[in-house]
């Protein structure tokens, strides 16, 4: 129940994120007043590019909350959730993603044979949770999650084993970037 409030309410935050451009030149109250009122809000549009696979990756968060990640391979967004669907159609920013692609790909191809060994590699101590998707019902099929946090760089590779057997079908998801040089 309260993840479904949250995003309720970040659908209903979302909607005012994308009509916040629009609002500048039609605020009806006095300025002091709008500012008063007003939280603070993070939205996040994080572009990123390494060795390794995923060799680049776009994430977009608002208040920590994942809304979009980027499918370079099918050059399309995707909703974390499903009411999110209708903005991942947005393509009004598919120049400055595929500008980012270029930047990031001229950047690899030049810029890190030069640094290699150079700079000190980070990493992240990657805390990994597991839980159900649904209440677990004993008896019957259930789905596990595994929410792997505070990872970087963003490269990790997951299996699923069943009695010592690879589980089949289980599919990974994107990496999205947090607070920092943080991942998840």
């Amino acid at each position: 129940m309260e993840h479904e409030q949250k995003s309720g309410g970040l659908l209903r935050l979302l909607r005012l994120l994308w009509l916040l451009p629009h609002s500048w030149a039609v605020l009806e109250a006095s300025p002091q007043a709008w500012w008063d009122e007003s939280q603070n809000h993070t939205f996040r549009h994080t572009l990123f590019c390494q060795d390794g696979f995923p060799n680049i990756g776009l994430s977009e968060t608002y208040d920590e909350d994942a809304l979009f990640s980027f499918d370079f391979s099918q050059n399309t967004r995707v909703p974390r959730l499903p009411e999110f669907a209708e903005w991942a159609q947005e393509q009004g920013d598919a120049s400055a993603i595929a500008f980012d692609k270029g930047f990031c790909d001229m950047l690899m191809q030049n810029v890190s044979p030069r640094l290699e060994g150079q700079i000190p590699v980070s990493r992240g101590l990657p805390s990994a949770e597991v839980f159900t998707l649904k209440p677990l019902e004993f008896g019957k099929p259930n789905t596990l999650v595994c929410f792997i946090s505070n990872l970087f760089p963003p490269t990790l590779t997951v299996t699923w084993q069943h009695h010592f057997v690879p589980v089949e079908g289980a599919s990974p998801t994107s990496v999205s970037a947090i607070d920092g040089l943080t991942f998840q």
